[in-house]
Formats: C-alpha cells, structure tokens, sequence
C-alpha cells in the first residue's frame, strides 16, 4: 500500500476526529504516490492512522476516508452512499428535497449531492472524488433510481485541485426547470444554472422556523434570491412581505413561485442591491416588522473575514434601526470563517450602534441532512439567529 507518514506531532488533530492533512504535516511521501491515489497515513513512528485520498496540488493533501485498513472500491462507496441514504431516512422521513451526501458530514470529502424530487444533483470538488466518478455515478443510479443527473463541478474549489470546472445532465434527462416541495411549498428551481446546486435546502429547518413568527406582519427579505424564506413567510401569516435580491433570473423565479403558491397578493419582489436598498429605507424611515437577512457567504477565506465583518455589520445595523419594539431580526450567514462568537459579536456592535435591545429567541444552525462531523468544524457553517427587539 502507498504510504504518507506524517511529521512528529502532526498526527494529534487527525487522531481526533478531523479528516484533512495539510501537506506541510507531511513528513514523507512515498515515491510511487501520484495525485488521486489512496493512501495510508501513519504518523512518525509508523503507527497507522487513516486511510485517505492524496493530491499534491492541494494545500489540503490527504482528506481521510476510513480510520480501518481496507479497500477503497465499489463497495466501499457503496456501503458509504448506503448509510448516506438510511441517514435521510430517518431525519427527512417525509421530504423529497435533501442533501443525500454532504461530503466530511456523510465521511465522502470532496462529494456532494442533493436530491430534489426524482433527480439528483452532484459535485465532485476533489481530486480523490474525481477519480472515482464513475464508480459513484453507477452506485447513485442503481441505489437511487433518479430520472436524471446533474453535475454542478463549475465551482472554483475544483481549481485548487487542478481540476477543470464542469456541469451537464450526464445521466438521464435534466428539465430546464423542476418544481420541488420544501415545507409543503412548492419552488422552481433551476438545477442547470441556478446558484450552487440550484436550492439552498440547508436551510429548510430555519424557513419553518417562521411559523412562530409571521402572523400579522409586514417582512423584508434581503438576498431573498428565489423566495424561499419570502414565500415561507407568507404561507405563515404575514400581511405584507417584500423581497429583495439583485439578480434579476433570481427575482423572476421568486416572483412565479408565489404565484404558484397563491400568495400573490402577500408576496412580492424587487430587484435592487440590498445594501443600498437598506440604507435607502433607513434614510425614509420605513419600518418593518419582520426582517430577514440571509446573504452569501462574505468571506470564504480567512484573508477577507475584515471585509465580511464590515458587510456584516452594515447590513444589521441598518435592519435593526429599521425594527420597532416586539420587532424579528432574523440573520444568518453561511461562512465558515465567519465564527459564532465573531458573528454573535457583530449583532451586538451593530445593536448598540442601533441602539436597539435584543434578547435571543433562537439559536440555530443548518438542517440535519447537512450532518456535523464532530472533529470537523468546517462541517457546521450555517448560523441564523433570531432576535426580538425591545
């Protein structure tokens, strides 16, 4: 078996729990290891620790697979997909929209797929997952039974892999649009062209969530992009919700979503940048009663964790001014880099600065089909908090 061994002292983080090994823990590599091979991984006096995937191009070389000595083959990945899929079973028994494998949370770095309705959607961010495609795609389409299968591998993750960016049906048919449910909601999605995979289904839990906090109320949604905390929010009781995103493809599939929904007359949106769309609304004086704030990530690395505080900090800031007493700020963010405690302490400089209070009515995280590994912090990114002002 090709072997990595690792430097004295470099083996403590792995041993407990994480599944990344940076190549400056590596202490030798052996001579007939090539980029995508499996390797074993032992630290300096020899003693085994892993199975994993190497590739020299990456900064992350060797992404752990297995903490026992076996083969990584065809039935290896299919007892993987296999507990992948009984794992949904049991926190998604009734959904028809999940992610089936989120890559370290399901042990299958570098792999993610999702499920909406009868087609599966597919990423392959890694060298070790690239060279076991095929391999994968026959397991999903025999354990699956899926109409189609996207890829969406045009992430640019795949370029620190040295890998080319890709996306097509490769299986099956892909329809330029599919209708799915989440919540017992219907939305159009574009699994072809829309972000990421085409619906963010981590946070599902948190749209649900609104039901405590809807009724009556007039909602802004910012980054509303296809409607799915607007749309949530609606159904829920609301007597005016407005959303706001700066594509405009994104604003046109919100605004079909509720109209297939029948929330028309509740539910509308506009195209314009949410920055300047919330300073404008301070500088009237508008006022909501609910705000939802759900961007991108603004930092997806540590250099630029500065600048997303500044983003961060602005765009709560200006909700929270615009909140009155018994008022909802609903904010998430979705970066890793941005921590619980940085984030937690950004809502309050921004709250002080509002000079609003707020107490935490709750404090959650993504949806369980987005499993986090414990070992592994990067697996638990999503943050939305949920405030009332007073």
């Amino acid at each position: 078996m090709k072997q990595i061994i690792l430097k004295s002292g470099k083996d403590k983080r792995v041993r407990n729990g994480h599944l990344w090994i940076y190549q400056g823990e590596i202490g030798i590599i052996g001579i007939d290891v090539k980029a995508g091979d499996i390797v074993e991984v032992l630290d300096n006096r020899g003693r085994f620790i892993g199975m994993g995937y190497y590739n020299s191009a990456s900064q992350m070389a060797v992404r752990i697979l297995s903490r026992e000595r076996e083969p990584i083959d065809a039935s290896f990945f299919r007892r993987r997909i296999i507990q992948a899929i009984e794992y949904r079973k049991r926190v998604k028994p009734n959904a028809t929209c999940y992610r089936l494998i989120f890559g370290e949370g399901d042990l299958l770095p570098g792999l993610i797929v999702d499920r909406f309705e009868d087609f599966l959607v597919v990423q392959f961010l890694t060298m070790g997952m690239e060279v076991n495609r095929e391999i994968i795609i026959n397991l999903l389409i025999e354990l699956c039974n899926p109409r189609g299968i996207i890829e969406r591998s045009d992430t640019s993750v795949r370029h620190l892999e040295e890998l080319p960016e890709r996306a097509g049906c490769i299986y099956g048919e892909a329809p330029s649009t599919l209708t799915i449910t989440d919540n017992g909601l219907k939305f159009q999605v574009d699994l072809l062209e829309g972000q990421k995979t085409g619906y963010f289904l981590d946070q599902s839990a948190n749209r649900a969530a609104l039901s405590n906090y809807c009724q009556g109320k007039t909602v802004l949604d910012c980054f509303c992009h296809i409607g799915s905390f607007a749309i949530h929010a609606a159904s829920y009781g609301a007597k005016s919700v407005l959303g706001i995103d700066i594509s405009q493809e994104a604003v046109n599939l919100a605004t079909e979503n509720a109209t297939i929904n029948n929330l028309s007359n509740n539910c509308s949106f506009k195209t314009a940048n949410a920055f300047d769309f919330l300073r404008e609304q301070v500088a009237q004086k508008a006022e909501y009663d609910l705000i939802i704030l759900d961007p991108p990530a603004f930092t997806k690395s540590k250099q630029t964790v500065e600048r997303a505080v500044r983003g961060y900090k602005e765009i709560n800031l200006r909700a929270l001014k615009m909140l009155p007493a018994g008022g909802i700020l609903v904010t998430c963010s979705c970066s890793h880099h941005m921590n619980s405690e940085l984030f937690w302490e950004i809502i309050n400089t921004a709250a002080v600065d509002a000079k609003r209070q707020i107490r935490l009515l709750e404090r959650r995280t993504q949806s369980l089909d987005h499993p986090i590994l414990v070992g592994v912090p990067e697996t638990e990114y999503l943050k939305c908090l949920i405030f009332e002002v007073f």
